[in-house]
């Protein structure tokens, strides 16, 4: 972990000096302002949230501790603050290398530090009593993941494994794991939606004229192409084999397609909600490619989750993998006229580009978790998006793009992703995004 956190003290106990205090000081000013500004949104959702969580999960979840790591971005700060509101202890780890420290949520024990760090891992977990671990952490990129390979692998599989090493030594009760949708094969690739020298498939992957029908279920045999979902196909298949031998439990959840509040609208990597509304923000026309057909299902972050957080107190939900997320499917079209009318600006313009190498209809089916968690009925497409461009006008507008300062193989990247100062070398070291996302003002000072 950096030695400059922005929090009293790093993970390991250091803290910072000199001019790296002040920087400190400054972030910790932006958390606060942030947990000042959501604390009445915190104390309003209290009510619905307990409706959300039945009372008997509520009794399990008392007392319990969990560590969530990635709990500084998207889906990680949600499911720590579900777990919070449950009435869980949290201890929420990020290394900030892809999150924003004011999407921490209050009232949990903020930790700064890697998931690759073992030796940081083993002081955790000697020094807390930990029932649930919930794995969030990773660096979620399909398309990218083919040029950062190495990095790849290091963060998403190995630094998993170290992870999992602590959990099973001190016999954690639940491991809950966030895979993808991924490990179904490319479906969100988007570096080679536009290599033409090759073709794409899934496992599950259904001819358009069967939308309404199951689409992609739990009992599909895995078969990703990209080092993305390999490394989330790897540690499924590792939590099945620790299972095996040292009797610890997990669950797996593979959601997709998830948008709203706390994610990063700027990634360029992936993410078409997030692509578009950023477009326009910028005043630049939406880019289509093809003729926009292309069928997807949109999960909002509260359909997702509070599912995820539920995971340990579930019994039935043990050693078992579940697909979550948005049912009902819509058209690129169709995303793109939602969208503009949630922006304000009905009728936007759309900059139809070539089509490119894609899966045409990939959906998931969520038959499994609605029988074993019985969630309430998703939000709609359009509330869900009216929610999501409300947050970014106030907060998100004020995040930095996720860029790297090298990437380890550059040869058929697209060329959206190449800058002038982009470098290609052996080690690469991650992203270079600001981790305060705090307006331009703060950033100066």
């Amino acid at each position: 972990p950096s030695s400059v956190c922005p929090s009293v003290a790093c993970a390991h106990g250091c803290l910072p000096a000199g001019a790296a205090r002040m920087a400190t000081l400054l972030s910790l000013l932006v958390h606060l302002l942030g947990v000042l500004c959501r604390s009445a949104w915190a104390d309003a959702g209290s009510q619905a949230e307990a409706a959300l969580f039945p009372a008997a999960e509520r009794e399990a979840a008392a007392g319990k501790t969990a560590l969530v790591t990635g709990a500084a971005g998207f889906i990680g700060s949600h499911v720590a603050r579900h777990c919070r509101d449950l009435g869980m202890k949290v201890i929420a780890l990020d290394d900030l290398s892809g999150g924003f420290i004011s999407n921490v949520p209050a009232g949990v024990q903020w930790l700064q530090g890697d998931i690759k760090d073992a030796l940081l891992l083993e002081k955790i977990f000697n020094e807390n009593k930990i029932d649930f671990v919930y794995h969030l952490a990773a660096y979620a990129a399909e398309g990218l993941s083919h040029f950062i390979r190495s990095f790849n692998y290091r963060t998403n599989l190995v630094g998993s494994v170290e992870l999992l090493n602590q959990a099973i030594k001190k016999k954690v009760s639940c491991f809950v794991f966030t895979s993808s949708i991924a490990v179904y094969g490319s479906i969100n690739d988007l570096s080679q939606m536009q290599n033409p020298n090759r073709s794409l498939s899934t496992s599950g992957s259904r001819p358009k004229v069967s939308v309404e029908g199951k689409g992609l279920t739990e009992n599909d045999a895995p078969k990703p192409e990209d080092p993305y979902g390999i490394a989330k196909y790897a540690f499924e298949m590792d939590l099945f084999a620790a299972q095996a031998l040292f009797d610890m439990d997990f669950i797996v959840f593979r959601p997709h397609n998830v948008y709203g509040p706390h994610q990063n609208m700027f990634d360029k990597y992936r993410n078409v909600v997030g692509i578009f509304i950023n477009q326009i923000f910028n005043g630049v026309p939406m880019t289509i490619f093809g003729d926009g057909q292309q069928v997807r299902a949109f999960s909002y972050i509260d359909d997702v989750a509070p599912v995820i957080a539920r995971g340990p107190l579930v019994p039935k939900a043990r050693n078992e993998v579940f697909n979550v997320g948005a049912d009902r499917p819509y058209t690129v079209n169709e995303l793109s006229t939602a969208i503009g009318e949630a922006m304000g600006v009905s009728g936007y313009a759309i900059d139809r580009q070539p089509a490119r190498l894609e899966v045409e209809v990939a959906v998931s089916n969520h038959d499994k978790v609605k029988e074993v968690f019985k969630p309430p009925p998703p939000l709609s497409l359009d509330d869900g998006l009216r929610k999501s461009v409300d947050w970014y006008r106030s907060t998100g507008k004020f995040f930095k793009p996720v860029e790297f300062v090298s990437v380890e193989v550059m040869e058929h990247m697209p060329p959206s992703w190449l800058r002038p100062d982009l470098k290609e070398t052996a080690v690469c070291q991650g992203s270079r995004v600001r981790a305060d996302g705090a307006p331009e003002h703060e950033q100066e000072l």
